[in-house]
């Protein structure tokens, strides 16, 4: 039976097409950021409900919700951010000392011809700066918008998040909706399967690489434990990366017993993760791994940070609608 196109876009459809189409022009430079607040929100959402029973004020129950969530997550940023700092900060103030006059003196050169070459390299690098700076500027106003997008949205979406479903529902046709109901279950699976499954995977792991390495005497134990932590959270990387590099440090400063100590300890938090990421995430939605590799891989390239938590979770998503679809209309 053949479908008349003609008899479905009609002009209020194709008005509201156009206008679909005008507003997602709009947002699409700041889509990462509503789509990241819609997730932080069902994270947010079970945290401010538990507050708003105790207080009066639904907004101020968010904001407050909003603030256990998301400071932890700003200080761990603060943290790696001035652990970094202090590390290179270190690093350029050990003893790597040379006695430069001696080392001029050796050489035939020419101080006139060199300093004019550093003038001409300090003029570049003065133009450099204050090209840099002039972008800075301009990346920082757009950091700043990006995060308060991310505010609004989280805030909203908590707030009026079952409207908006409401909303949508109400656009899908009666024989429709239980494949909504579904997908939207689906949906929710995916969520808790990829925040059980993997970021509680991923604070687990970090914490026992917390314990292990400072247990261990290695300098920024902490450090290197949330960056083993936050490894754990790409599928092709894990742990691996950290406790090696820290066993070749000790190989080669003639450490033999820590490096094997820190080699069988890499192996425990492998071998953890084996029997940690199944147990948790089983009793939700069942992603396939290489889904989870494309979109920590690809997110970024796409969204940017951002996308190392969106992008896994919109292949997933759309992993299960697909599957909710063929279930529901395909199956026999």
């Amino acid at each position: 039976m053949a479908i008349d196109i003609k008899e479905y876009l009609t002009p209020p459809v194709l008005v509201i097409i156009f206008l679909l189409a005008i507003s997602l022009m709009f947002i699409l430079p700041v889509l990462n950021m509503i789509i990241l607040g819609a997730i932080l929100a069902y994270l947010v959402a079970p945290v401010a409900n538990k507050i708003q029973s105790k207080l009066k004020y639904s907004s101020v129950s968010i904001i407050l919700a909003m603030i256990v969530v998301l400071i932890p997550l700003i200080l761990l940023v603060g943290y790696i951010c001035f652990e970094i700092t202090s590390l290179i900060t270190s690093m350029l103030a050990s003893n790597y000392y040379m006695d430069i006059d001696s080392i001029i003196s050796m050489l035939p050169i020419d101080m006139a011809s060199i300093n004019s070459t550093v003038n001409s390299s300090l003029t570049e690098v003065a133009k450099y700066i204050l090209n840099y700076t002039v972008t800075f500027l301009s990346k920082f106003l757009n950091i700043f918008l990006d995060l308060f997008i991310l505010i609004c949205s989280v805030f909203y979406f908590v707030r009026d998040g079952n409207k908006c479903i409401s909303f949508m529902k109400d656009f899908v046709p009666e024989d429709s909706k239980p494949f909504f109901d579904n997908t939207l279950e689906s949906v929710k699976d995916v969520l808790r399967s990829i925040f059980y499954g993997h970021f509680l995977t991923s604070v687990i792991i970090g914490i026992f690489g917390v314990i292990g390495y400072s247990l261990l005497g290695y300098p920024y134990g902490i450090f290197l434990g949330v960056l083993t932590g936050i490894l754990q959270l790409i599928p092709i990387f894990g742990p691996w990366p950290i406790y090696w590099i820290l066993f070749f440090m000790d190989i080669f400063a003639g450490n033999y017993p820590r490096a094997a100590v820190v080699l069988l300890f890499g192996f425990f938090l492998s071998t953890v993760d084996m029997y940690i990421r199944p147990a948790l995430s089983s009793h939700y939605a069942e992603i396939h791994p290489l889904i989870l590799l494309i979109g920590f891989l690809a997110g970024p390239l796409v969204y940017g940070i951002v996308g190392f938590i969106v992008g896994p979770l919109i292949l997933g998503i759309t992993y299960t609608v697909l599957d909710s679809y063929r279930k529901e209309y395909l199956s026999e």
